[in-house]
């Protein structure tokens, strides 16, 4: 408790740490206090008796948009659309010399690409907004229905979201940590309470088993969390030896030396992008009656069923292969090997080094993300040993991940502050290591 309070007092010490805390902390009660500001025409008493509890793939957008997609909020959308055009822009970058150009033009680029970035999530929520209206705002909870209150709703559901946007990009730039991965974060937060309660509500119901059979869930959960905790942190370090022996070359000596390569080098993002990209066809049935797109969206909304799992699972695997090769550049890691006389025993420097670190990547990328995606679908086994559904959302899954990797790399920017400042770092026996931290080790 005393080392607790002597870093409060060295983290408010820091003038430039507290104000970046406090704007934080500014910036998300805005968000919190507009996700209860429900879009003008609808009632929302009516709105709740119409709707009950969200269910299947509604309760996963709710969860992350903080209850607002339920309320029917100016910020009912939430984050998901900058996501998703996120992911497009990327999926461009690797495909359209254009996009590969403005990558390699440093911040010029950089600020071109967040432009067009902005601009493809104004579309996506222009293409998803009218979608949300139609399939969960029914017409006997809105006063006024029709093409005025439409067209009034889509609008401000776009503007909802570029003001997220802002807001994720204000605490990017004025707070601590990714301000698009805290608003996620929070809105997954704000279930939290709720869900913990309702489940240990349930556990003390007669048929429920009892606190014992509480307490040994919330041990579990604990479990996971370490197993998260480990699987967001990665290795620091792979050592040359062992990397040799993935790739089958045995010319190595007796001394230990590494190379800087995690298992899980993509961190959470794999687990972002697969999540937008299952939040379409629920945006597809506000634009279709036709009974195959029914039945096809029937399968993916349902995010306890197989097809569901089965295509989660898969496109989490493919999404960390993807991100890995667009954050590990094996040739540049090379590069600087050789440039600080760095360089792996046995392998020529330069381009053999670049095609032996490639390799050792690709293989070890792949145990990492099975990983990922086994830890983000556990919650439906969960849900099958008797969890209640919102609690089982925590037993790892996307919530979970998302939790975890915000808080460590939210800690580790803190502690960065204070080792900057000469000040004792958050923990006395090791630094904490978020998606971030990747040293760039030599031999």
């Amino acid at each position: 408790m005393k080392d607790l309070i002597n870093t409060l007092r060295n983290i408010y010490k820091i003038e430039d740490l507290r104000i970046r805390i406090l704007n934080t902390l500014g910036f998300v009660a805005i968000y919190r206090l507009g996700s209860f500001v429900v879009l003008p025409g609808v009632d929302s008493v009516a709105l709740q008796n119409a709707q009950g509890d969200p269910s299947g793939i509604a309760a996963l957008i709710n969860m992350f948009a903080g209850g607002a997609f339920s309320r029917a909020s100016i910020f009912a959308l939430g984050i998901m659309p900058y996501i998703s055009a996120s992911i497009v822009i990327q999926l461009l970058g690797m495909a359209i010399p254009y996009f590969q150009k403005l990558q390699k033009e440093g911040e010029s680029g950089r600020r071109m690409i967040n432009n067009i970035t902005r601009m493809l999530t104004v579309i996506i929520t222009l293409g998803q907004a009218p979608g949300y209206i139609s399939t969960q705002i029914p017409d006997s909870a809105v006063v006024n229905p029709g093409f005025f209150f439409m067209l009034s709703s889509v609008l401000i559901l776009a503007t909802g979201t570029v003001f997220v946007m802002w807001l994720g990009e204000k605490i990017t730039d004025k707070g601590i940590g990714n301000g698009i991965s805290i608003i996620i974060m929070i809105g997954i937060i704000a279930d939290l309470p709720f869900a913990f309660f309702a489940e240990l509500g349930s556990r003390l119901d007669e048929t429920g088993g009892g606190l014992v059979v509480f307490l040994v869930e919330i041990v579990f959960l604990l479990l996971v969390i370490i197993a998260t905790i480990l699987l967001v942190q990665g290795t620091r370090r792979i050592p040359v030896q062992f990397a040799k022996k993935i790739v089958g070359n045995k010319q190595y000596g007796g001394v230990r030396q590494y190379i800087p390569l995690k298992v899980n080098a993509a961190g959470v993002m794999p687990i972002i992008f697969a999540q937008a990209i299952m939040f379409i066809p629920i945006t597809l049935a506000g634009f279709s009656d036709s009974a195959a797109v029914s039945g096809f969206v029937a399968a993916f909304a349902d995010y306890t069923g197989f097809w569901y799992n089965f295509s989660f699972a898969i496109m989490i695997v493919l999404f960390t292969y993807f991100y890995t090769a667009v954050t590990v550049n094996p040739n540049q890691m090379a590069e600087d090997m050789k440039r600080n006389g760095g360089f792996i025993p046995g392998i020529k420097p330069g381009k053999k080094t670049a095609e032996f670190i490639d390799t050792v990547m690709s293989r070890i990328t792949l145990p990492g993300s099975l990983f990922l995606a086994g830890v983000a679908i556990m919650p439906v086994f969960a849900m099958v040993l008797g969890v209640n559904n919102q609690f089982s959302r925590f037993y790892g899954g996307t919530s979970l991940l998302i939790l975890v990797g915000v808080v460590l790399d939210t800690l580790q920017q803190v502690e960065s502050h204070l080792l900057m400042r000469h000040y004792d770092g958050l923990m006395k026996t090791g630094r904490i290591k978020g998606r971030s931290s990747m040293s760039m080790a030599t031999a």
